[in-house]
Formats: C-alpha cells, sequence, structure tokens
C-alpha cells in the first residue's frame, strides 16, 4: 500500500502538467500504466503552438500557456520550448471560403492572420503548386513545440517537487470509501484523498473502474510519416501548410519532411499503428497540392487523438463521487494547452477557482465541466 494526497492516472503531458502543479499543495503519486511515460499519445505528437482557433476554450487555454511556453523556469528544459515556425493555411479555388473561415474578423483584424496571394504562398513554400492554390492566409506567430522537452520538463520538474512516479500500473479496480479513493494496480495498492483521471484514451475505462459511466472520449487514430526532401530545396525555413478542411498538413522536420493525410480512424483505446491505406493518402495529397515526389517513406506512425462529443477538453469533478477530477480529451490540442490544463485541473482537484489568467482568456469552467455530459 502506498498512500498520497493526490493520485494522478496517466504520465502523458496532462497528467505531468497537474502533478507538477498539484506537488505545492501536497503528496503526489502518478501511475503510468506503460513501462514508460507518454508512450501512445503525448511521444507521437508533432504539435504547433498558435492561438489561432475560433473556440474561446481552445483559444483560452492555449493563451494562457503561452508565457509558460515562451519562458519555462529555470532549469525546466535545456532548450527553447518553442521555435518560430509559421502556419499557412492553403486551399484551392473551391476552398476558399474555407480558408478565411478559419478566423473571426478580429483575429484578422489584430494580425492573427494575414491575407496572401498565390505569388506570396509560392514564395513561402516553393514546392506548392500554383495551378492548385486558389487561397492562401499565414498565421506569423505559430511555433513548433518541442514535445520531448516541454512532456520531460514536466515529468523531471515533478520528480524534483517530489512526485512518485509509478509505472507499468494500471487500475484494475477504483474504490472510494472513508473520504479516500484505493485504486488496485499490478504494482500494488494506492490511497489517495483525490484521484486526477488522465488517463487519455482509457479515461472512459478508468473511469468505469471506480464504478461511474464513462462521458462518451472517443479515441482518434492520426497517421504522420516523413520523407527526405528534393535535394534542390532546404525546408527549414517554410512553415507549416494545412489544408484548409484539414485534408492533409506538411511542414520541415530535422531535415526532413512531416506529413500527415489528418485522418480521424475510430479506435479502441490501443497502441495505434499506420495503415498502409492511409499512408498512400497522405502521399497522394501532398503530392497534388505540391511538386514534391515521394520515392521513399522513411519512417511513419499513428498516434490516438482524444476527443470528447463536442471536441472540448473535459476538465472538473465529477458530481457523481467525491474527489474524483476529470482532465481528458484533449485531442489535437495537449501540446499547446497542457500547461494551463494542468494548473486548471489542479486547482479543482483543491477546491480554488480557475486561475485568473485562464478564465481573463476567455476559458468559462462550464464550457469543460463534466456536468455538460451528464443528464
Amino acid at each position: 500500500m502506498q498512500e498520497a494526497d493526490f493520485l494522478v492516472i496517466g504520465a502523458g503531458v496532462a497528467g505531468a502538467s497537474v502533478a507538477y502543479r498539484l506537488a505545492e499543495h501536497g503528496s503526489v503519486i502518478m501511475a503510468e500504466m506503460e513501462s514508460q511515460p507518454g508512450y501512445h499519445t503525448s511521444g507521437r505528437s508533432a504539435a504547433l503552438y498558435s492561438k489561432r482557433y475560433k473556440n474561446p476554450a481552445i483559444r483560452g487555454f492555449a493563451a494562457a500557456s503561452g508565457a509558460f511556453l515562451e519562458n519555462p523556469p529555470e532549469g525546466f528544459a535545456s532548450a527553447p520550448l518553442l521555435k518560430p515556425r509559421g502556419l499557412l493555411i492553403i486551399g484551392r479555388e473551391d476552398q476558399a471560403d474555407a480558408v478565411t473561415d478559419q478566423f473571426t474578423p478580429d483575429q484578422i483584424r489584430d494580425g492573427v492572420a494575414e491575407t496572401l496571394t498565390v505569388d506570396d504562398a509560392v514564395d513561402l513554400v516553393p514546392c506548392l503548386n500554383r495551378d492548385y492554390l486558389g487561397a492562401a492566409m499565414l498565421v506569423p506567430a505559430a511555433s513548433d513545440i518541442d514535445v520531448n522537452g516541454l512532456h520531460r520538463g514536466f515529468l523531471a520538474a515533478s520528480s524534483r517537487a517530489g512526485v512518485t512516479l509509478i509505472t507499468d500500473a494500471s487500475i484494475t479496480k477504483l474504490s472510494h470509501m472513508g473520504g479516500k479513493w484505493t485504486a488496485e494496480t499490478p504494482q500494488g495498492q494506492i490511497m489517495a484523498r483525490v484521484v486526477i483521471n488522465a488517463a487519455g484514451a482509457w479515461a472512459d475505462d478508468v473511469a468505469a473502474a471506480s464504478g461511474l459511466g464513462g462521458l462518451g472520449i472517443q479515441p482518434l487514430r492520426r497517421t504522420c510519416l516523413t520523407f527526405d526532401p528534393p535535394a534542390d530545396l532546404d525546408p527549414a525555413p517554410w512553415p507549416m501548410a494545412m489544408d484548409a478542411e484539414e485534408e492533409f498538413y506538411f511542414k520541415p522536420e530535422a531535415g526532413r519532411i512531416l506529413a500527415s493525410p489528418c485522418d480521424e480512424h475510430q479506435s479502441q483505446p490501443t497502441d495505434a499503428q499506420p495503415e498502409e491505406i492511409d499512408i498512400a493518402h497522405g502521399v497522394d495529397r501532398v503530392e497534388r497540392a505540391t511538386s514534391l515526389k515521394v520515392s521513399r517513406i522513411t519512417h511513419s506512425w499513428a498516434g490516438l487523438r482524444c476527443f470528447m462529443p463536442d471536441r472540448l477538453p473535459v476538465v472538473g469533478a465529477d458530481p457523481r463521487a467525491e474527489g474524483f477530477i476529470w482532465l481528458a480529451g484533449l485531442g489535437g490540442f495537449g501540446m499547446m494547452t497542457s500547461e494551463a490544463l494542468g494548473r486548471a485541473a489542479a486547482a479543482v482537484a483543491v477546491q480554488a477557482s480557475l486561475p485568473a489568467d485562464i478564465v481573463s482568456a476567455g476559458v468559462e469552467a462550464s464550457a469543460v465541466a463534466p456536468e455538460r455530459f451528464l443528464s
């Protein structure tokens, strides 16, 4: 039997972030089902930081995470967490409205995005096919996120703050008695006053193990691949290029080009693997929009992006059980919102209000609370 004030279930970026914050308020155990943290999703992300999103909750959590990502605490990371990249939204002539619909008028007025001509877009990404392009907009402030640096930073900072990480500790049963939760795991029992369910694709399974019904989290498989650029092209300065209807994207990645067909295939919680048909779709979509020819795939992989039914994260206390906190459904936004989401979940866990900067960024607690899925 091990005991702490807080039990965080899952050691991906969400779990590591909230554990880091909860260490200020008491003892914390972080239970991870795999032998290493971030195996399923956090370690397979190709993340970009941007405040372009229309939805106030996503935009607010991203904005509230910005100061930390731009200037993390001393010793948190050995290199900057953000690297300027830019995001180029592109579309065919028939997708022109979809390009501009990515942004509110205020965002365009405030310079979050700027309209480009076809020539401007090709100047930025020389491999783009002029005959394919009908419209383009640039988000200049978008940045690559050092995914490994951010996740490992939270894990290391948590460890320094006294958080205990237990791996190979899947939750088989959760029971609540006498104001405390007891978790049964292959590594023995863990007891805590408060449980934070940050189990990603397995979040509904954790809820089921506690006797609660799930909230409808849906894991969706997404495929990525890398390939070498032509010898006469240096992709390093390019922004990420993304189709306006998210049919594909591609970006520079360590001297190669990383691409995705932006597929969303329903999946069970699992160790996701890429399928040949999705890799082929990714290659075809990139080749149609550019002059690139993919002769050899250097690497391919798949990961699970987990969404709630309304595609917003769920952060809050479950009204059906004392001391059961949700932090799940981060979708494709987990890396760029993780710092603020961790602070938000920690505030809920200690029965405090949402941090003021998160509220002032436009996040309403009710918009992400679990109650919205409970009738």
